[in-house]
This record gives C-alpha cells, structure tokens and sequence, in this order.
C-alpha cells in the first residue's frame, strides 16, 4: 500500500515515515502545499495523509481541489485544531477521517486501516463510469445499454485507473506503477498493447468515451463518440 505524507514538521514527518515503512507500507513524504497537491495529482497513491495547516496552501484547499478534480483515493486529514467547525471544514472538503495532533502511533495506524477497509470493500462492489458505460470492478466487465463487455483482471485495473483519474492525462509509467507495480520489470510497450485491446473492446458509439492518446505523454478518457 502506497501512501503519500503532505506533512511541514519535518521531524514529525520523518518519524512517521520511518514508522509507516517498518509497518510495510510504502511512503513518500512532502513538506508544502503546492507539492503535496502535485503528487497527489499523479494518481498513484492508495491514501493520502494531508496536514490541514501547509506553508504555500493549506491541507483543505489541496483536498478540495483533488476532489474537484474527480480524485478519490481516501484522504486522512490530520489537524491540531480541536474546534468542530475545524474537523467539520475538513470533512465538507472531501476528507474521509480526521485525526487531532498530538495522536498516538497506534491510533494513526487503526484509522488507516480503517480506511484501507472502507477502500476495498467499496471497490469490490463498485461501480465506476465515464461516457454511457459502467465498469463493474468484482465483475471484471464494462455494460453500456444492453451490452456486457467482459475484460482481464489487468484490463479491469487499467481501466478502472482511468476511468477514476478521468479529466486527467495519466503517464505509461503511472499505469505501469499503479497495475503492475512498482518493483516490476515489465516493458513500457505492455501498456500499449493493453490500452489497443481496450479499444478494440469498447467501441465510443456503444460506451459513449473513448480511450485518447496524447502524444508523448499517455492517456485520458474523453467522453463522446468522437475519435
């Protein structure tokens, strides 16, 4: 599980990162606002830990514009501000739990996996869409109008990124990080040939997107029938 720390007290921040890594999870940590967002932004993320007060821009800002953005990936907020109008704020943002600082190690790591619970039960259930089509994650299938459109489990993961990352253009490398995995040995040009399967499979007409190429860079869904 990868997570991202948007924390400015650097001495909080590094004892959080070397606790989290000895717990097994995968962490990066920024210090700012601006670079917080831009790393969130990039998609990759299983949850992110967001400090409500952030030099350049502040932890709310950043998640209502992620939010505004369509990213979703679970956010805990974390606040040193007691106040309910504080953790209400934070909340109405698009945070999914809060925690009040100073907090213990134990309860940090239980909200967690709390949330890394919520995450999974809702994806095995979920549905997410773009265009006319609903793709059905435990189903492994797309249905548009009367049609079911059945797919791998690596179709599945690629299109579910982009579908949940949809009004942003996502990277070869960001695919390849967020449905193989970081420690794999895959060729780049694997996304390429899953990516033309996709499209031979999901006709714009019949889902109402289609799977844009920008040159150079990656991917994005664009809604229409329109290539």
């Amino acid at each position: 599980m990868r997570l991202l720390l948007v924390e400015d007290e650097v001495t909080l921040s590094d004892a959080l990162v070397f606790m989290l890594k000895k717990k097994g999870y995968d962490v990066d940590a920024v210090y700012d606002g601006i670079s917080g967002q831009e790393m969130a932004e990039t998609g990759v993320y299983d949850l992110l830990i967001i400090d409500r007060m952030l030099p350049y821009k502040e932890g709310v800002c950043i998640i209502k514009d992620l939010r505004k953005k369509g990213i979703s990936v679970p956010i805990l907020i974390l606040t040193a501000k007691d106040a309910v109008k504080d953790r209400v704020e934070g909340l109405d943002a698009g945070a999914d739990d809060y925690i009040i600082k100073p907090f213990s190690t134990d309860e940090l790591l239980a909200r967690i996996r709390a949330l890394s619970r919520r995450q999974n039960t809702m994806s095995e259930g979920e549905t997410v869409q773009a265009g006319k089509a609903k793709l059905l994650l435990l189903d492994k299938e797309v249905r548009a109008g009367d049609q079911t459109i059945k797919l791998t489990l690596r179709e599945t993961q690629l299109l579910e990124y982009l579908f949940r990352n949809k009004k942003q253009v996502i990277t070869r490398e960001q695919i390849i990080n967020r449905v193989w995995g970081f420690d794999s040995e895959v060729d780049m040009n694997i996304v390429e040939i899953y990516i033309h399967n996709l499209r031979k499979k999901l006709a714009p007409e019949v889902c109402g997107f289609f799977i844009e190429t920008i040159r150079g860079i990656g991917y994005r869904i664009k809604e229409g029938k329109s290539v």
